[in-house]
């Protein structure tokens, strides 16, 4: 192997991974530094995930989703020894960077992730856009058709412009309530 260019101190790196084997390289690359003593070395590896609310069998379910699914964070100093390591952890296809020296990510952006990591309001996953027609499928205005005109992903809430007596009325709803049609 060519002498790496080593970069300085400890920093956060991106690893790509074979989409959807994520946990497998996270767990595996903590079995990997513990069997190989470089505990000195890389210090964390985590999978980037929040909170999500979906609609599974017309349920409100919270799950776990991957920010950048294909993609875990390491916590490392980059010595040659460092970066074999990862580098050789199966399904790893490598650093993000330029050619073959890993790039750290920056500080403000280690920071941004932490705390969409961490936040305590759970994103509604809603697959509507301005403008969808959709159909509304529970509560007063059941089987109305109607036009979304605005979405509140923070309160999982849709505002659906629905025609009566003759004229477009704005109708809050939340998003459980509607189906695109």
């Amino acid at each position: 192997m060519a002498k790496q260019k080593i970069s300085e101190g400890r920093n956060w790196y991106v690893i790509h991974t074979y989409a959807g084997y994520e946990n497998a390289v996270q767990r595996n690359l903590k079995q990997r530094i513990e069997s190989l003593g470089m505990e000195d070395k890389i210090f964390q590896v985590i999978v980037p995930t929040e909170k999500k609310i979906k609609i599974k069998g017309g349920k409100r379910v919270e799950e776990e989703e991957k920010i950048y699914p294909g993609y875990i964070l390491v916590d490392m100093i980059v010595t040659d020894d460092s970066w074999y390591v990862v580098r050789n952890t199966p399904r790893v296809t490598g650093f993000v960077g330029s050619g073959v020296y890993p790039v750290p990510i920056d500080q403000k952006e280690v920071e941004s992730l932490f705390s969409r990591m961490n936040a305590d309001k759970v994103m509604h996953t809603i697959n509507l856009s301005q403008d969808d027609s959709v159909l509304i499928v529970d509560g007063p205005f059941k089987d109305l058709e109607g036009k979304v005109s605005e979405i509140d992903q923070e309160r999982g809430k849709v505002k659906v412009l629905v025609s009566m007596f003759g004229r477009e009325t704005p109708v809050e709803l939340d998003f459980l309530q509607v189906k695109k049609m």
